[in-house]
Parts: C-alpha cells; structure tokens; sequence
C-alpha cells in the first residue's frame, strides 16, 4: 500500500460513514434533501433556472441496486440533483480581466488535486471559451478523470470547458463533495461510462445520474475535518524525507491533537458535564478546589469540558517497597518508547532490589518517565502488569473518577501534554522533571461518556494505521 493507496482508503471510509461517528442529534440528510427541492422550486418558480422534465427533484435514488451500504441518516442522491451539473456561464476571451485566474487542467496535479501553479490571463495566450467559477464551486475535470483532477475554487476565475464548476449551493460541503468525486468508488463509476480511446470523457447524463452518498451537513463538516488532517499527513511524507514509522507517528500525533481539543467525536449534550461529576468528586472526597480560575486556558475546549491540574484528576501515587522473596520490577529500560508498551518486567530477588523500586502500580495507570520526558517513555499498565514494582524515576498517573483509564493513557501521549512537562526539564546530564510539574500542570477533561467515545475512535483509527504499516512494510 502506497500513500495514493492510502488517500484512497481514507477517502474510502470517509464516504462510507466510517471515518466518523454518527451523531443522533444531526439532521438527517432526507430533511435536507427536502431543503433542496424547496429551493429548486423556488428557482424556477421565480425563474432563476428552468424545470428540468428528465429530474424529479432531490429525491434519493433507489431505481437499481445502490453501490454500497451507508449510514441511516445519509441518502443516496443523483449527483445532478445535487447541482446543475454542466450547465455553467460562459465567457469569451475580450470578457475576461487581464487579472483573472485562468486554470487549465495541467495546472492541477493528478491523483492529489494539488494546484501546481496559478496562472493569470496576463501571464498567458487565452484564445478560447472559458467557463467561469466562484469561490468554492468544486472543479472537477471530465477528461480522463482517471487522472483524478478535483480542486475547489478558493477565488473566482476561469477554466477549460474540460473542467465543469459544481456549485452545490451549501447544501454540500465543497471539500466533501471533493472526496466523492476523488474516491475510488467514483473513478470506477466514470471509467465505466467514459466514451471515446484516446481522450475519454464523462458526458453529461452519466454525470448527472451518478449516484452520490449524502450524509447530513454538520457530519459532513467532522468528515472533512478528519480526512484533511489525515490527508495532511500522507501529503507530508510524500514531500519528505519522512520514513514510514515516522509517518504513521505524525499522524497519531494529529489525532490525539484533535481528540483532546473536542475535535475528533461529536458532543452528546445528554452527557453529563465534567465540572457537574468534579464537584461530586470533591464533596465525597472532601476536596477544595485547585483548579486555576485565571484565563486564558491553554487552547479553547468544548462546552462541557473542564480544565483540571493534576491534584485534581489524578489519585496519590502508592509508594511500596518489594517484600517477599522476588517482585517484579519495572524501571525506564522497560518501555518500548515507539510503541508506548511495557515491554516486559524483571524478576528480582528483594534481596537485589533497587534503591529506586517503590511505586505500587495498578492495571490502568499511566507510567510517564519523569527522567529524559523527551525520550517518551509512556506505557498504559495492562492486567499482566497490575500490582507491579516500578522505578521512581516514572510518575504513576492513576485516574481517580474524573478520567477514564484509557483517555488519560492517550492525553499523557499527546504533544500538548508531552510538550509542556518538557518545558520544565532541569539538569544537564540526565535533565528532569518532576511530580510537581505534573500534578500542577493542566489538563483538558471531557465529560465521562465522551471520553470513551474518544477513546473508541482512537483505537480504531490506530488499528487502521497501525494495518497500513504492516502492508506498506510488507510491500517494500
């Protein structure tokens, strides 16, 4: 699997309802169907645009067998339902400023839709028809689509009539439509009905009548959100030096970013508000409060999301010396710093125990290496490991009620976490930090129920990343 391969899997689920959750508190998109025909009856009834006899409104299409399942709350639409495909203005060469953008389809660059190049009709000889776009029309090429040359317009200007500008009139977001049409679904669906050998092209009925697989609109805007940050990264090592493990480590970078800023699952506003469950916790455990009051906080988190220090989220360590005649003993040699693991325990006989062997751990705790925090020494604490001895050299974050396990295993592993304890590094041979810098330090904290809903979507995406590791490695 290459990195277009990759494109293509991303864009793959991404159209599939798959990249995202669905949110039972979006609108479906049958009503925004419904949305679009009330316009469309608008238009001509004001005779804006004219009736088409061949279409029957946005309606969903089910007059032969659909091309794959999707979600319930999306419908399958004509694409040309969806805009007035191929119907666009036209403009002359004496018509256009000599300061207008003018696009042809080598300035676009195949399989990535990257714009290689912007050129104005002063820079070059302009002797034929134009179409004419605006901003956010999608720019979707119709010769050799196999080339797969989509872009959307972030100016007006002017194309080749080899490109037709798609105006969706906000009832799709542009970038989404841009991964349909980008999809390997689509490009198999065009290869099929393209004519002619040596210049093939999509004619216009066959566009219309493609079928598109529309989710409801604020859906489609989390889809685009995860696919672009996705894309992002592919686009990074393809213009790079970037080997694969560091690839696949930028890109689980970008998504614990985006999970502990609100950015990866919806908001359930029935989930209860992590500062309703802070206050429970410290009447029953008779805290006060020790979370900062001053603004501003780090980054701006959603609704519903506290901020909270270490004193507050994380339960006291445990501090136990080995008793007995052997113990396990688990100090920083112990993590596999790329995967985030305890790689394996020692046996030690109490007798030989380190000076440094007194932190009790538990199945689902977090261990962060407070000595080289750069090195990334983090691993979650699994049943194998539970009631384990390890080094003091690590800070041992147990989650009292406030975090789930797994989340607080996941945010230790994010950039800003990791970034801001570095921060605080003292000493020059063996630079450290220490319990103090974590327990103050602040941390962004979501309701309970959404925590897991992060957690479950960071799984899934890593086990997809860590799939195309091994078949990009198995391929090399």
């Amino acid at each position: 699997m290459n990195t277009k391969q990759l494109r293509q899997k991303i864009l793959d689920l991404a159209i599939r309802g798959k990249l995202v959750p669905q949110d039972p508190n979006d609108e479906p998109a049958s009503v925004l169907l419904e949305r679009i025909r009330a316009e469309k009856e608008r238009l001509i009834k004001e005779k804006k645009i004219k009736a088409d006899k061949k279409k029957s409104g946005a309606k969903s299409h089910y007059e032969k067998e659909v091309p794959f399942e999707v979600p319930e709350s999306w419908e399958w639409v004509k694409l040309g339902n969806l805009c007035d495909y191929g119907k666009n203005e036209k403009a002359s060469p004496s018509e256009i400023n000599e300061n207008a953008w003018i696009l042809d389809l080598e300035d676009i660059e195949k399989d990535t839709g990257k714009l290689l190049k912007r050129v104005h009709k002063n820079e070059k000889e302009t002797k034929s028809v134009r179409n004419k776009f605006k901003k956010g029309d999608v720019l979707y090429s119709k010769l050799r689509t196999y080339l797969n040359k989509v872009l959307v317009a972030d100016v007006e200007g002017y194309c080749t009539t080899e490109i037709l500008p798609l105006d969706f009139n906000g009832f799709v977001v542009p970038k989404f439509a841009r991964h349909v049409l980008m999809s390997s679904y689509f490009l198999e669906y065009t290869a099929e009905c393209c004519y002619g050998v040596k210049m093939p092209r999509l004619g216009t009925h066959d566009g219309e009548n493609a079928l598109f697989p529309l989710p409801p609109i604020e859906e489609q805007k989390r889809i685009v959100r995860i696919a672009d940050s996705v894309i992002e990264v592919i686009d990074e090592i393809e213009d790079s030096s970037l080997s694969l493990v560091q690839y696949i480590a930028q890109t689980k970078s970008k998504v614990l970013d985006l999970a502990i800023r609100g950015k990866l699952v919806p908001q359930d506003s029935s989930d209860e508000p992590a500062s309703v469950l802070l206050e429970r916790i410290r009447k029953e455990l008779k805290l006060s409060k020790t979370t900062s009051d001053k603004f501003p906080y780090p980054f701006e988190v959603p609704s519903g999301w506290i901020w909270a220090n270490g004193f507050t989220c994380f339960n006291p360590m445990e501090n136990k010396k080995p008793v007995g005649d052997y113990f396990n003993y688990i100090d920083i040699e112990a993590i596999d710093n790329e995967k985030h693991v305890i790689k394996e325990s020692r046996k030690l006989k109490v007798s030989e125990a380190p000076s440094r062997a007194s932190r009790l751990i538990n199945k689902g705790d977090t261990l962060f290496s407070m000595v080289r925090p750069y090195l990334e020494n983090i691993a979650y604490v699994d049943r194998k490991h539970d009631k384990c001895i390890a080094s003091t050299g690590f800070y041992v974050c147990k989650p009292n009620k406030l975090l789930y396990p797994r989340y607080l295993y996941f945010l230790m592993l994010s950039n800003y976490v990791i970034n801001g304890l570095n921060s605080f590094m003292k000493g020059d041979n063996s630079p450290s930090i220490n319990n103090t810098n974590i327990t103050t330090f602040l941390y962004p904290i979501p309701p309970l129920s959404e925590q897991l809903r992060i957690v479950e979507k960071i799984e899934e995406i890593f086990k997809m990343l860590d799939k195309m590791q091994v078949n990009l490695q198995a391929n090399t």
